[in-house]
């Protein structure tokens, strides 16, 4: 029997998993990305001897203890990787000198918040609760939904039942709103600033603090290029070929089944099988123009709240930071007066300023890479894009209100910056394609955790989507899952075992 052929589109996270699981599976698999490195957003980039991580934060899956583990030993990311453990996820201080302190261990952070704030011990309680509750389960990762059988579905329930009862309690309510129940005014104004996005449902805080109490959830040193560039080499390894500044235009169609892709130079690559790793909506509106999109996958792109798009800062200080403790991953503090940036008004420096003093592979000895994130309306920036003098006038004014603000919280840094870099929405956009500058796909908010994505169009065969446009809150370990389950499903559909292997 001929080897079945899979045509691949995008290396970021989601497409050489793909790509790994094919070759696993006997399948020929090619993988055509439009950069010239693999990764998608999970990437690094240097300016003037520093590495800026534009990426991971904590790796869910980083020990073993958590499913995902098996998932990246299989991926061949995680073999000798040096993890950090912080103590400190987030550090919010107030006005008044003090601050609260999202420490990741539970029982730290429960004596920590009943110090601060007595008064609301019984909602401290019942979040610590939901915390503990949430160490006790995992989510199953063998094998794909859409694969079960009656026995398989049974059981996957089965193990899903502890989480779904959790779920219920807590998906409903916002991070936001949450925080409107402590009495303490610290405790209310800080808590939403603790995440990346007080909209976020409140389960997502509670299954992130238990990953990293649990130590399952760890940063991996090198940051986010050298774990991706460790996938591919996974990927070369198992016989597969990748093809970089390959621009897909459109996917090859005939007789309602995707049959290969044509790149932007016009030439043609086909195969049995097409997986879209690139971003959803440039995969169903423009490579495939729309012509498998029903009523209800319109209706995603046009009513669900998708993660707002970034302003990305960073800094290379030439500083080590001694009076921060390494084991801090963001410090959030009060600004002397609202500060006005890309349009928008902040009291805070946006999604707080993380000081990257553990890990020295990003730096000089003796320097630091500081990095500042603020929420941005990718409108506002699509209106400079036919402007470049101004566009550029307009990073630059962002960057010298970044150093004018940490250089209030810490003197003396304006004249330590040896290095400055800006990204906008824009640059997301033209870096990977991701609709409206977003870095994360949708937003798991109380009115979408329930939503399941199908990995197929209606009416076309032989295609698959991948990624976080398929997959509720995207992220790196979600993406990487996504890639394996449509080999699953594939395998499925030529009735043939699905085999995974770690090297």
């Amino acid at each position: 029997m001929a080897q079945k052929s899979i045509v691949i589109i995008g290396a970021g996270i989601a497409g050489l998993s793909a790509g790994c699981y094919g070759q696993m599976n006997g399948y020929r698999t090619q993988i055509f990305e439009l950069q010239n490195k693999p990764g998608g957003l999970c990437t690094s980039w240097e300016r003037k001897g520093y590495t800026i991580d534009g990426c991971l934060h904590w790796l869910v899956g980083s020990a073993p203890g958590s499913k995902f583990y098996r998932l990246w030993e299989e991926l061949g990311a995680i073999q000798g990787r040096r993890m950090i453990y912080q103590e400190e996820l987030m550090r919010i201080e107030g006005a008044d000198s003090k601050a609260f302190i999202l420490y990741t261990n539970i029982d730290r952070l429960e004596q920590h918040m009943m110090e601060l704030a007595p008064e609301d011990k019984d909602v401290i309680e019942e979040f610590i609760e939901g915390i503990r509750a949430c160490t006790r389960f995992e989510l199953p990762i063998e094998g794909a939904a859409e694969v079960y059988g009656p026995i398989g579905g049974f059981k996957s329930l089965s193990e899903m039942r502890p989480f779904i009862q959790v779920a219920r309690e807590w998906a409903s309510i916002s991070i936001q709103d949450f925080a409107a129940r402590f009495k303490n005014a610290l405790l209310r104004e800080a808590f939403p600033l603790a995440w990346w996005f007080p909209e976020l449902t409140m389960l997502v805080a509670l299954m992130s603090l238990s990953w990293i109490h649990r130590k399952v959830a760890g940063y991996p040193i090198g940051g986010s290029l050298e774990f991706s560039r460790a996938i591919e080499r996974r990927y070369r390894d198992l016989g597969g070929e990748v093809y970089y500044n390959a621009r897909v235009t459109k996917i090859l169609v005939e007789n309602d089944r995707a049959v290969g892709i044509r790149l932007e130079d016009g030439s043609q690559h086909r195969a049995d099988y097409v997986i879209s790793a690139a971003d959803g909506h440039t995969t169903i509106f423009d490579m495939l123009a729309g012509k498998y999109a029903d009523e209800k996958i319109r209706g995603y792109y046009n009513n669900l709240p998708i993660c707002p798009s970034l302003v990305h800062v960073a800094l290379g200080i030439d500083r080590s930071f001694e009076e921060i403790p390494p084991s801090i991953m963001g410090l959030n503090f009060p600004l002397d007066k609202p500060v006005t940036i890309a349009g928008r008004e902040w009291g805070q420096p946006g999604e707080g300023v993380h000081i990257y003093n553990f890990d020295p592979t990003l730096a000089p000895a003796g320097k630091t890479v500081v990095k500042v994130m603020f929420p941005s309306d990718y409108a506002y920036w699509r209106r400079l894009q036919d402007e470049p003098e101004h566009y550029k006038q307009e990073k630059e004014q962002i960057a010298d209100q970044v150093v004018a603000l940490l250089d209030k919280r810490f003197p003396g840094l304006a004249a330590q910056v040896e290095m400055r870099d800006v990204a906008t929405p824009l640059t997301f956009h033209r870096y990977t394609g991701n609709w409206q500058g977003t870095f994360e796909g949708w937003m798991i908010t109380p009115e979408t955790w329930r939503l399941r994505m199908s990995k197929t169009l209606p009416g076309l065969d032989g295609f698959y989507i991948v990624g976080q446009w398929v997959e509720q809150g995207g992220g790196v370990p979600m993406v990487a899952m996504s890639g394996r389950n449509a080999i699953q499903m594939i395998c499925k559909q030529d009735k043939k075992p699905f085999a995974a292997s770690i090297p």
